[in-house]
């Protein structure tokens, strides 16, 4: 029996590996099955480097054979065959490395790599034949994106058969512990023809002597293009250490179009073009790169060694396919006189801090002690930005009183005026759309009054209005580095970008009215970004989406994250959301973090993969997390309604960017919050909310929360007292009551209380020691009147009375004001503008005369309504 069962499991297994045999279309590629490397098992690259991705996509996983670097400043090269023999397109990159490890990395393009070694050290070369850089990734940098529709063509009879990676490995400190690296990236890959081609433009300079101790010294390249019009979408930089600034132009009837400017000091990864620029027939392309000799005792001159210089200026384009060019160089100035008029941004230097520039070399190791002082610094600034302010309502501020529609987004522009972003008179209630999300009420035409308002931050004064006849349920809100307004509207399923002054969009995404999930729809967007450092467009989508898309400045769709939350599972798992409503743009620390609205959370990812890094999530959030905003060091966020039954209240939060952690929070002190729906922060910690049920927008500032206070920094107790603007810094006497963290935060939180009340600490203080006095007054009058001729009854009854004020003196004490209940208690009392929508997709308003029973409030709560949409 035992035998027979052996046989059967023998035969399951051929049988099973048979039929994956068949299944598998990847059994096309016979080349790539005889050169398939084995990975150490510590290498985190796969063992199947050719993935099916369906009929005719597949993914090529390209990664260093687990290697460990002996030196710093290594560079190592590792070649892959395309594993089929006719053309395919690289359309996605996705990289594999960590900057703990990885200075930067290069894939190249060719028909016969350097080596046939697993790898080999880069001084051997890349290439024997022309190579095309397809990809760099570097450390900082953000990722090469190829626009939707475009593609590097390989294989075939005039695309490359190998690539080439090269990985440049700068501080090997990582590499103590002996592991092996396996670094890389991998390859989305389609037989598919892609109706646009990208290629490589390469400017080049090969002349150029830089003499020793000049202070500035031009190395310039320019060329007439002469072929079919080629669409400029990234552009990359190279130097060695003497230069400054690399900057690249399309000259076209004597006007100077920049491509892109850069230092090479920095990650010299290719960087996406800010506006779409178009090269065509008889344009002049043009270069210029500026050296300093400062330092060098010699000449020096173009080569390939660290002590030679290099100019060069990378374009990548994408063309038709009928008239595609892969690879193409321009090694000449062809019109010196031209760069008489090159514009004069041409010639200032980028100033790059020190730290950089040795990491972007790959020294690292000198600068880790200064990179821990820059971070203690850091955490010690951010530890007394907490203890030192307080945000309180600024009441003094006249906007409460605007007359407004229902408040939907908020934004700061370059002079810190608040811009609002309302709803008119329109309101999103439960007519608004019908079950598959398409809006109902077009009748009713687009909001007749100006939707964006300018007010001056100080006095609310109206400086400037535009939107009218433009939207009809507005929602987000932000603004670009140049003074755009990009929007969103639930009702049109569309993201806009307004100029200050134009009556028309700019550029507009989504289809106007039709709702839905593909590359081209929206589903009711909530909110829209844009990174100033790159001009890239991330738009949460939204109500019956659960998504982050990402469009190149230009609104080419690029690449999307995010999944709908799975409610049976319990807990919410990275990356999935239930209304992302609210974007933050981080771009300190590339970061995008997102109000995961109805999972009561905050979600970070970076901005240039869409890599989740962290979740911030408090109990005081309570189940819903509306709006977030950022600003260095601190992040703003308001919550909603509790549920029936939960105690959370609504109210803002401010907490440390880098710990999460919650260092205050603030309610108004003139009408209530309702449904806070989108805060907005400067970093003078000026905080202004709006509120789509109150219809209103309030305004909080910093005040001092203490004016003598200790600190603990770094194991140290550190006195700080406010003398006239300053801080005076000085060591204390070790002193445990003083660092004791619970009494420390019981302290700063009395006196927290005493700042925002306003009542002084002795007036506290005798209102607390009058009712003390009248007890013990009372006490003794007791005791002598037990001494005296009034005994027996009178003793009790005086007993009696005394109990009952103890009695309800120890019940305030204890039990503390329940202010709700208390008003909860009366029949009169009704939450109108308080109560939770049950319907889930809308910023409904309530219905006037739909009120909440006192009495339902003190029963066992129901189960909790679906989540409102604001």
């Amino acid at each position: 029996m035992a035998g027979l069962f052996k046989n059967l499991l023998v035969l399951f297994f051929v049988f099973q590996n048979t039929c994956l045999g068949f299944r598998s279309p990847l059994s096309v590629f016979k080349r790539y099955k005889d050169t398939t490397r084995s990975f150490s098992s510590e290498c985190l690259g796969s063992d199947q480097p050719v993935i099916s991705l369906g009929l005719s996509d597949f993914a090529l996983d390209i990664r260093m054979p687990g290697v460990t670097p002996k030196q710093s400043d290594t560079y190592l090269c590792m070649s892959v065959p395309l594993p089929v023999d006719d053309e395919a397109y690289v359309v996605d990159f996705k990289p594999h490395a960590s900057m703990d490890t990885v200075h930067h990395m290069l894939l190249f393009g060719c028909n016969e790599p350097s080596s046939t070694e697993n790898y080999w050290d880069c001084d051997e070369g890349t290439c024997k034949d022309k190579s095309n850089i397809l990809y760099a990734w570097a450390r900082n940098a953000p990722p090469t994106r190829l626009p939707e529709g475009v593609g590097f063509r390989v294989g075939g009879e005039t695309g490359g058969r190998f690539f080439v990676l090269q990985v440049h490995y700068g501080d090997i400190s990582a590499f103590r512990d002996k592991h092996k690296d396996c670094s890389g990236v991998t390859l989305h890959l389609t037989h598919q023809k892609q109706p646009l081609i990208a290629g490589m433009y390469l400017m080049m300079s090969v002349n150029t002597v830089i003499p020793p101790g000049e202070k500035a010294v031009d190395a310039d390249i320019a060329c007439h293009y002469k072929r079919f019009p080629m669409h400029l979408f990234a552009y990359r930089v190279h130097t060695h250490r003497l230069g400054k600034v690399v900057s690249g132009y399309r000259v076209r009837n004597g006007q100077w179009t920049l491509i892109g400017r850069q230092s090479p000091q920095l990650p010299q990864a290719f960087y996406p073009v800010e506006r779409p620029v178009e090269v065509s027939y008889d344009d002049t392309l043009a270069a210029r790169c500026v050296f300093s000799g400062e330092g060098r005792t010699t000449e020096t001159h173009i080569g390939g060694t660290a002590n030679d210089e290099m100019c060069n200026f990378y374009i990548m384009y994408y063309m038709e396919a009928k008239h595609a060019v892969s690879y193409m160089t321009c090694t000449q100035n062809a019109n010196p006189e031209l760069f008489r008029n090159i514009p004069q941004e041409a010639n200032v230097p980028i100033q790059i801090m020190s730290d950089m520039l040795k990491m972007t070399h790959g020294h690292h190791e000198e600068t880790k002690d200064s990179d821990k002082s820059s971070l203690l610094k850091q955490a010690k600034k951010e530890e007394i930005l907490e203890q030192n302010f307080h945000i309180e309502e600024a009441v003094e501020w006249p906007g409460l009183d605007l007359k407004l529609g229902q408040v939907s987004g908020l934004a700061l522009d370059a002079e810190n005026n608040l811009v609002i972003f309302h709803r008119g008179d329109h309101v999103w209630d439960e007519n608004s759309f019908d079950n598959t999300f398409v809006y109902q009420q077009r009748g009713l035409g687009p909001i007749e009054q100006n939707t964006i308002l300018v007010l001056h931050p100080s006095n609310a004064k109206l400086l400037h209005s535009l939107g009218k006849s433009l939207f009809y349920l507005p929602h987000g809100l932000s603004i670009d580095k140049n003074g755009n307004y990009w929007v969103t509207d639930v009702a049109l399923h569309q993201v806009l970008k307004l100029g200050p002054n134009e009556k028309e969009p700019l550029l507009t995404l989504g289809v106007a009215l039709q709702p839905g999930s593909d590359k081209n729809h929206f589903c009711q967007p909530t909110d829209v970004a844009v990174d100033p450092n790159t001009g890239s467009i991330y738009v949460s989508d939204g109500y019956c989406n659960s998504r982050i898309i990402q469009f190149s400045p230009n609104g080419l769709y690029l690449m999307q994250w995010g999944e709908g939350t799975e409610t049976s599972l319990g807990r919410d798992k990275p990356g999935q959301f239930h209304i992302p409503h609210s974007l933050a743009l981080i771009p300190d620390f590339s970061q995008l973090c997102v109000a995961d609205r109805e999972n009561g959370r905050i979600q970070c990812f970076r901005l240039e993969t869409g890599e989740f890094i962290r979740e911030i999530k408090h109990k005081s959030f309570g189940r819903e997390l509306f709006a977030v905003s950022y600003v260095p060091g601190l992040l703003f966020a308001v919550n909603g309604m509790p549920y029936p039954g939960e105690a959370e209240p609504v109210q803002g939060f401010v907490m440390n960017f880098s710990t999460g952690e919650i260092t205050d929070t603030f309610i108004p002190l003139r009408k209530s919050f309702e449904m806070p729906h989108d805060i907005v922060a400067s970093e003078d910690k000026t905080v202004f909310v709006g509120d789509v049920h109150a219809k209103a927008v309030w305004k909080f500032a910093s005040t001092e929360k203490m004016e003598h206070r200790s600190v603990k920094k770094a194991g140290i107790e550190v006195q700080e007292i406010k003398e006239s603007g300053t801080i005076v810094e000085g060591r204390l006497k070790n002193n445990p009551e003083s660092t004791d963290p619970v009494k420390k935060q019981e302290k700063q939180h009395l006196v927290q209380q005493h700042t925002s009340t306003g009542i002084s600490f002795v007036l506290i203080t005798t209102l607390l020691i009058i009712p003390v006095v009248v007890l013990l007054a009372i006490l003794l009058f007791i005791r002598w009147r037990k001494t005296t001729v009034y005994r027996g009854d009178g003793e009790h009854k005086l007993d009696s009375s005394s109990g009952r004020i103890l009695g309800r003196v120890r019940g305030k004490g204890s039990g503390g004001l329940n202010l709700g209940n208390f008003f909860a208690s009366h029949k009169s009392y009704s939450r109108k503008g308080f109560d939770r929508v049950s319907t889930e997709g809308s910023d409904q308003e309530k219905d006037e005369d739909e009120g909440t029973d006192s009495e339902e409030e003190c029963s066992a709560p129901p189960t909790p309504p679906a989540p409102s949409s604001f």
